[in-house]
């Protein structure tokens, strides 16, 4: 389990949890963590890309070391992955995680978060927020019509969204369009548990290649927090999406847990 971090402070908690840390952004991080910086990376641009500056250096670096069905993770230093049999109890963070993959996952290939819903956003904050949205598509009024991309436009800019799907493979264009014009809810936490290293070729494959073309109608001169980490955002609704359509899938509870106020 590679743990996404962006203070060096948490190394030890990171390794009581025995997961691998993983140090992204501009502090000065030791030589125990893994860096996005070395090797063949994209780690000039991780202001943009966020954690998936990380995915690039694993695909491109370590993915190749990492034999043949061997269950890789990615959480965060703020989403954790819950164990399954202790979801119910109260127990502290270092039981309450994923350390062990449960014998019933070993049917499916990919291990995915659980859903969260995107429409129970209230109207006053679609009134300071979202009113070109809600302007451009007035049924966005009721909740059910509150979609993916509705969410999107009101966030991260009108139309951002329709221009980027312009630019996805041809084979999956369609479909994601569908997907994020008639979906309320979508897999949370960009994150994901994989054995295959055939499919997590094929997704970093598919997701680089669009955001690069992204890159071309985009750029990089990007202001506000919306805006700035637009890649980051494309690709966290583009991973359920993927994978969801592609693989055997299960999904998981994901908690939110700061690393920096947990005990250890």
């Amino acid at each position: 389990m590679y743990c996404i971090c962006i203070h060096n402070n948490l190394l030890n908690k990171v390794r009581k949890l025995d997961y691998i840390p993983v140090g992204l952004g501009n502090e000065s991080f030791s030589s125990e963590w893994l860096r996005d910086n070395t090797k063949e990376n994209i780690s000039n641009k991780n202001k943009y890309y966020g954690e998936y500056s990380f995915h690039y250096w694993f695909w491109k670096n370590e993915m190749k070391n990492i034999e043949k069905n061997t269950w890789i993770g990615f959480c965060a230093y703020r989403r954790f992955w819950v164990n399954p049999y202790e979801i119910n109890k109260e127990v502290n963070l270092n039981n309450k995680i994923l350390k062990k993959i449960p014998t019933k996952w070993e049917q499916y290939d990919v291990i995915l978060g659980d859903q969260i819903k995107i429409n129970e956003i209230p109207l006053i904050k679609i009134f300071k927020y979202g009113k070109i949205s809600l302007i451009k598509n007035p049924r966005a009024f009721f909740k059910n019509n509150r979609t993916i991309k509705f969410h999107f436009d009101m966030f991260h800019g009108n139309g951002v969204l329709d221009l980027a799907i312009d630019q996805l493979n041809h084979s999956d264009r369609e479909d994601f369009r569908n997907y994020v014009n008639t979906r309320i809810t979508y897999n949370q936490g960009n994150m994901y548990i994989c054995k295959s290293k055939n499919i997590m070729n094929n997704y970093y494959e598919t997701i680089f290649s669009w955001l690069e073309k992204c890159e071309k109608v985009f750029g990089f001169n990007l202001k506000g927090y919306g805006k700035i980490r637009i890649y980051a955002f494309l690709a966290e609704r583009f991973l359920p999406f993927w994978f969801t359509k592609y693989t055997n899938y299960l999904e998981n509870p994901i908690m939110f847990k700061d690393l920096r106020e947990e005990n250890l």
